[in-house]
C-alpha cells in the first residue's frame, strides 16, 4: 500500500501556526514512508473563503519547505461528484429525503432543549412515505445512520475510542438547494484522493464518527485515523489572537527561519528522546506516528527563538545573506558593492549573537552603511568625551602602518601599544573607539569590526568622531 496523506484548509484565514504543524505531520508521515502528501483547499463556504487567504496558504507552506505532490485539489470545484455520491446513497437505501421545514426543525429543537434532551434531527421523515411531502418544499437528502450499536475508531494516536450511534442524529448529505455539506466532501474526496492516513487536530475527532458511516454505507476502504491534540498557549488554553502572532506569515515577518519553525513545530506534540534538535533529514527518517503524544502542547516563544537562534548559526553565510539584506536596504536604501562586502565579511560574526533576521539585519547596518555611523544613544553619545574624541584623531594615522597586516590579531597588538604608549587603559582607547566605529556601546568584538571595516572606513569613522 502507498501511503497517501493530505493537508486540507479552509481559506478563511492565514495559515495558522496549528495548520502549518498538522501540514507539516502529514508532509513528514507521507516522506517517512515513500508516500504521497497531496493538498486540498476547503472553500465550499463560498462566503468566506477568499483569494487572498488561499495565496496565503499555498504562500505559507512554499515558506515553510513543505511542498505537495501533484495539482491542488480544490473542494468546491467538486460539488457535483459529491452530489453524485449522495443519490447513489439515496439510490441504496443509505440516505433518505427529508421534507421537515426550518419551522418544524426550530420548533422540535426547543422542545427538546424544553425537555433537557440532546437537540438533534428526531428522523421524523426516515420512515415516512415521500407521497406524504408537503406541496413546495425542496428536500434536503439526510444520511440514514445505524440508530444501534457502536461506531468505533481505533485511531494512531488517541487509541480506541467508541460512540454510541444513538448519540448521532442523520446528518444532511445535500442541502436543499443540491449543494453537499463540508462533511459529505470530505468523505468523497478523501475517498478520490486515495487518502489512507488522515492525519488533523483532534478538535475533528467528533466529525470523524459521521465521516465513518458514510464510508461505511458506501462501501469504501477506511482510512487510518490519527488526531492530534491541539496546540495551546502558555497560559494552558487554547491557542488564540491574545496569544500573539498566530500566522505562518507573522513568524517570517518576525524574522524566524523556516528550519528552526519546521523544527520547533516539530517537537511540540512529537519526540525522540531528548533530542531538540532535529534536521529535516532525520525527522523524515525518524517521524512516525507511534511518537506523537495524547497531551496538548504549550507554545513557547523563547524556546522557539532560542531555537531559531541555533539555526541562524548554523546557516552558511551564502544562503543568510539574501534573507538579511533586504531588511537592511528597507532601513537605509540600496547598499552599495562596498557595503555589501562589509556586511559578507561581518554575518559570521554577528550571527553568533543574533537570535532573529531582524536582529541580524539591526547588528549590520553599521557595516552596510558608509560613513560615520549615527549614535544610537546618550550612552554612547558621552563616551566621546572631547579627551577621547583626541584619542581618536591620535588612534587614526597610528594605524595607517598596520594597512598591510589588517587582521583582528594585528590590530589588537597595535591598539594595545597605542594605549600603552599613550598612556591609557585599553577601556579609554577601546569604549570610545567602539562607538566611533558602530555608533553604539554594543557591537561584535572591536578588533573584528576594525578587520570588517578595513583601513579606509576605519579612518574615515574615527575622523569624523574626532572631528
Amino acid at each position: 500500500m502507498t501511503v497517501v496523506t493530505r493537508f486540507a484548509p479552509s481559506p478563511t484565514g492565514y495559515l495558522h501556526i496549528g495548520g502549518a504543524r498538522t501540514a507539516l505531520f502529514n508532509w513528514l508521515f507521507a516522506r517517512h514512508h515513500g508516500g504521497k502528501y497531496l493538498l486540498r483547499i476547503e472553500d465550499t463556504d463560498r462566503a468566506r473563503s477568499t483569494e487572498p487567504a488561499i495565496a496565503a496558504i499555498l504562500d505559507g507552506l512554499s515558506w515553510l519547505g513543505l511542498p505537495w505532490d501533484g495539482e491542488v485539489t480544490y473542494q468546491f470545484s467538486r460539488a457535483a461528484r459529491h452530489a453524485e455520491v449522495a443519490l447513489e446513497m439515496l439510490a441504496k437505501g443509505h440516505a433518505y429525503h427529508c421534507y421537515a421545514s426550518p419551522q418544524e426543525l426550530d420548533e422540535m429543537r426547543a422542545a427538546q432543549k424544553a425537555a433537557g434532551k440532546p437537540m438533534r434531527y428526531d428522523g421524523r421523515w426516515r420512515e415516512r412515505d415521500p407521497k406524504e411531502a408537503p406541496a413546495g418544499v425542496m428536500p434536503v437528502v439526510r444520511l440514514k445512520a445505524p440508530q444501534i450499536g457502536q461506531t468505533v475508531i481505533k485511531d494512531a494516536v488517541q487509541g480506541e475510542v467508541t460512540v454510541e450511534n444513538a448519540q448521532l442524529d442523520d446528518m444532511i448529505l445535500l442541502r436543499a438547494d443540491g449543494t453537499p455539506t463540508y462533511m459529505l466532501a470530505v468523505v468523497v474526496d478523501d475517498h478520490d484522493m486515495g487518502v489512507t492516513h488522515v492525519i488533523r487536530g483532534d478538535d475533528h475527532l467528533n466529525n470523524a464518527f459521521r465521516q465513518l458511516q458514510i464510508i461505511r454505507a458506501m462501501g469504501w476502504p477506511e482510512p487510518v485515523y490519527a488526531h492530534i491534540p491541539l496546540i495551546h498557549g502558555p497560559d494552558g488554553a487554547k491557542l488564540s489572537k491574545r496569544h500573539g502572532a498566530l500566522g505562518v506569515d507573522a513568524y517570517r515577518d518576525m524574522g524566524f527561519l523556516p528550519a528552526a519553525l519546521r523544527n520547533y513545530l516539530l517537537r511540540l506534540g512529537w519526540g525522540h528522546g531528548d533530542d531538540e534538535i532535529i534536521s529535516t533529514a532525520q525527522a523524515i527518517e525518524w517521524f512516525d506516528l507511534d511518537g506523537v503524544g495524547r497531551s496538548a502542547s504549550r507554545f513557547d516563544m523563547a524556546k522557539l527563538t532560542n531555537l531559531n537562534a541555533h539555526y541562524l548559526r548554523e546557516t552558511p553565510d551564502a544562503e543568510l545573506l539574501p534573507l538579511v539584506l533586504p531588511r537592511i536596504e528597507e532601513k537605509l536604501g540600496t547598499v552599495d558593492a562596498a557595503g555589501r562586502e562589509r556586511i559578507v565579511r561581518g554575518l559570521s560574526g554577528v550571527k553568533q549573537r543574533a537570535r532573529t533576521l531582524i536582529e541580524l539585519a539591526d547588528s549590520l547596518v553599521f557595516y552596510a552603511r558608509a560613513g560615520a555611523p549615527p549614535i544610537a544613544d546618550d550612552k554612547a553619545r558621552a563616551l566621546l568625551t572631547p579627551d577621547a574624541r583626541a584619542v581618536m584623531a591620535k588612534l587614526a594615522p597610528a594605524l595607517e602602518p598596520q594597512a598591510s597586516d589588517w587582521s583582528e590579531k594585528a590590530l589588537e597588538e597595535a591598539v594595545r601599544e597605542f594605549a600603552e604608549a599613550n598612556g591609557l587603559k585599553l577601556g579609554q582607547v577601546a569604549q570610545p573607539l567602539r562607538v566611533a566605529l558602530t555608533g553604539s556601546t554594543a557591537s561584535p568584538g572591536i578588533f573584528e569590526v576594525l578587520a570588517v571595516l578595513g583601513p579606509a572606513e576605519s579612518k574615515v569613522r574615527l575622523l569624523a568622531a574626532a572631528a
